[in-house]
């Protein structure tokens, strides 16, 4: 039996192994989807800012970017767990790969009609892939070794999501951000007027955003060939990571995975009805799921709206606010790996409270400190955030069993948190000022602080509830 062993009467026991040898290389090759979802997260981010110019669009408009990108985890999950369960883990990751590869494909076309609604249909059919391929991954890592160490193991793979992360951002500071006309338009608005810069930035961000739409009624023409040749700029990344998924595709295709299903039969409607009411009767997993819902929204709204914070409050353009991201995107992954090792002195509820506390903290200070200080508090938060959607994860799904694929759906179809609390984000900053003159960008930042709140009382209920095994031998029966 893999597992702990007591030894002599000195209280001894050997831990279990993180992974057995006969699962490195599955292990490994299914962690290689984990930078996919990282990558697509955070190259879709900065599009917020940059359709708001595209298309004259408000900030509230802008985050349908986000709603649609996070809306197909929430359409998908369920029926990505189903198949997963009627079929296989395999099967899940070469069917969440043929969408994820569509769906960036279909940025050529929506380029090519100028429509904002098009980008917003390629990119769901993108994220129905990323639910399936999340769906899919998560489980199955936390099945390739002894069940204590399952938070571990996904901590550990979940470390590599963040290195797609990395890659997104990079992408979309060098090659999207840097390179739109609409950016260019409006540094050349600033040069040619100088009085700008006795201005706040808040005040040259309304502007600059005037001068574009006066530009863009003046010059209907020279307007239209600015967007088309931005939408081309949008559309090349995403190209690339189209062909780039799908000869992941063409890899797995031909790879032989192990099975760790213990169930030998496809999923019957007695069987499904019976798991969902065991889901819907655990209180401690439905709890991770809304937990996981307001991570998802606090992480998104952060990285989202670190280039607004940048451009309004301090004066950045979108492409020098979008390096700070990289930077806290970094801090992200430093935290990932420096929270799987502390995972094995320090019980997972415990460090998540801890952290989550954090997270409330740099809120205080994005709120409420300087510009250049609170600039800093919202970068620092992805340290705390960095345990998180993974740990939620582990906790909630312990000891499920078979139960997970199903399970696994709920906390990825709770990743629709990233589609309802970013547009209301863009909302307050819409709506101006509700505290004195702190600027609303910084004050819609509560949204997130209270997200922290709800995943710091997660953790110390997780502390406070003892990890029974009636769930286990339910599902054992």
């Amino acid at each position: 039996m893999i597992g702990s062993e007591k030894k002599g009467a000195g209280e001894v026991y050997n831990q279990p192994k993180i992974l057995t040898a006969g699962m490195v290389v599955p292990f490994i090759l299914v962690t290689l989807l984990f930078p996919l979802w990282g990558f697509a997260n955070d190259i879709t981010n900065p599009l917020v800012r940059a359709f708001k110019d595209i298309f004259l669009i408000t900030n509230a408009q802008s985050t349908l970017v986000q709603f649609a990108f996070y809306l197909g985890y929430g359409m998908m999950a369920i029926p990505a767990a189903i198949f997963i369960r009627n079929y296989s883990y395999k099967a899940g990751i070469l069917l969440g790969l043929a969408l994820y590869a569509i769906g960036a494909a279909l940025f050529i076309p929506a380029s090519l009609y100028r429509e904002f609604t098009f980008f917003l249909l390629a990119l769901w059919i993108l994220t129905c892939g990323l639910a399936l391929l999340e769906t899919t991954a998560n489980p199955y890592i936390l099945s390739m070794g002894h069940p204590d160490t399952g938070t571990r193991r996904l901590n550990l793979a979940q470390a590599f999501n963040p290195v797609g992360s990395l890659t997104g951002i990079y992408v979309a500071s060098a090659f999207i951000l840097s390179q739109l006309e609409v950016e260019k338009f409006r540094q050349a608005e600033k040069a040619a007027n100088p009085e700008y810069a006795a201005m706040l930035p808040s005040v040259v961000n309304g502007k600059l955003t005037e001068a574009l739409n006066q530009f863009s009624s003046a010059n209907p023409a020279a307007f239209q060939a600015m967007q088309t040749a931005d939408l081309a700029t949008v559309r090349g990344p995403y190209v690339v990571i189209a062909a780039v998924v799908a000869m992941l595709f063409l890899m797995f295709l031909f790879s032989k995975l192990p099975n760790t299903m213990k169930h030998d039969h496809p999923l019957t409607r007695k069987e499904l009805k019976e798991t969902f009411g065991r889901l819907l009767h655990n209180q401690h997993y439905l709890e991770g799921v809304v937990t996981q819902a307001f991570y998802v929204g606090a992480q998104i709204m952060c990285w989202t709206f670190i280039i607004h914070y940048g451009m309004i409050v301090i004066g950045m353009t979108a492409a020098q606010a979008q390096e700070y991201n990289l930077i806290a995107t970094t801090i992200f992954v430093s935290g990932r790996f420096i929270c799987t090792f502390l995972l094995g002195y320090i019980k997972p509820g415990l460090l998540l409270c801890i952290l989550a506390i954090g997270g409330v903290f740099c809120m205080l200070g994005t709120i409420f400190l300087g510009a250049i200080a609170g600039f800093y508090s919202l970068i620092a938060v992805s340290g705390c955030m960095s345990l998180m959607f993974p740990t939620i994860y582990g906790i909630a799904l312990k000891g499920m069993g078979d139960d997970a694929s199903l399970a696994s759906a709920g906390l990825i179809m709770a990743i629709v948190g990233g589609a309802f609390l970013p547009p209301l984000q863009g909302m307050l900053i819409d709506g101006g000022p509700i505290i004195g003159t702190i600027p609303s960008v910084k004050t819609s930042f509560f949204l997130p602080l209270i997200s922290f709140v709800v995943i710091a009382i997660y953790g110390y209920r997780t502390l406070r509830l003892k990890q029974t095994k009636v769930y286990e031998d339910k599902t054992a029966k």
